[in-house]
């Protein structure tokens, strides 16, 4: 009688990289709600006819009390960011989690399922760096426009900008979806709920 195959063991993640994962989530979401909350006052799209938010999920009642949550919750998000990025590089995680030549190759013509779904995984972690840098970047340009003038010049008119802004969001939860479908794909709930507990 054959033995059945064992799953191979699953990493539990440092407590560090717990935290960072813990507080990348709850300032995303605080800065989603308070950021619809933003939007609902000043719509980007149709202006103050255009279509608003539910209130069940903004965050901060009214245009300055999301205005307060976002900027307070900005500062964290991207703290963390910075944190967990300088922490990456000593730490030389990057080399696993970072899209190579071999995982562009992999996804070229690559026949093993497992390896293709690791180098997906890592063009995804890759490709999001240049989207939170938009969104930080925009976001503190709309943040502080007459200081950060050049900033804000860089994206043509404030209306452009806000657009960008906005749509930075689902990319980025389309990135989280991705990243726990894969995940899922390569190591179960298992390795999920390893980044967590």
């Amino acid at each position: 009688m054959a033995t059945p195959k064992k799953s191979p063991p699953i990493n539990h993640q440092k407590l560090i990289v717990k935290l960072f994962h813990g507080t990348i989530i709850v300032s995303l979401i605080l800065m989603i709600g308070s950021g619809l909350q933003i939007y609902n006052a000043t719509p980007v799209f149709g202006g103050k006819d255009g279509w608003h938010f539910p209130k069940f999920l903004t965050l901060g009642h009214w245009l300055a009390g999301g205005r307060d949550w976002h900027f307070a919750m900005m500062w964290l998000y991207s703290f963390n960011l910075l944190v967990y990025g300088i922490y990456i590089l000593l730490t030389k995680r990057w080399k696993k989690r970072f899209v190579s030549g071999s995982d562009v190759q992999v996804l070229k013509t690559g026949q093993n399922p497992k390896r293709k779904a690791y180098a997906w995984h890592r063009l995804i972690y890759t490709g999001i760096i240049p989207i939170l840098i938009l969104s930080i970047a925009s976001g503190l340009a709309m943040y502080k426009p007459v200081q950060l003038a050049w900033l804000a010049g860089l994206f043509g008119n404030w209306q452009t900008l806000r657009t960008i802004h906005f749509i930075t969001v689902p990319i980025s939860l389309l990135f989280m979806t991705a990243h726990v479908l894969m995940n899922l794909k390569v190591g179960g709930i298992k390795i999920v709920r390893s980044m967590f507990v």
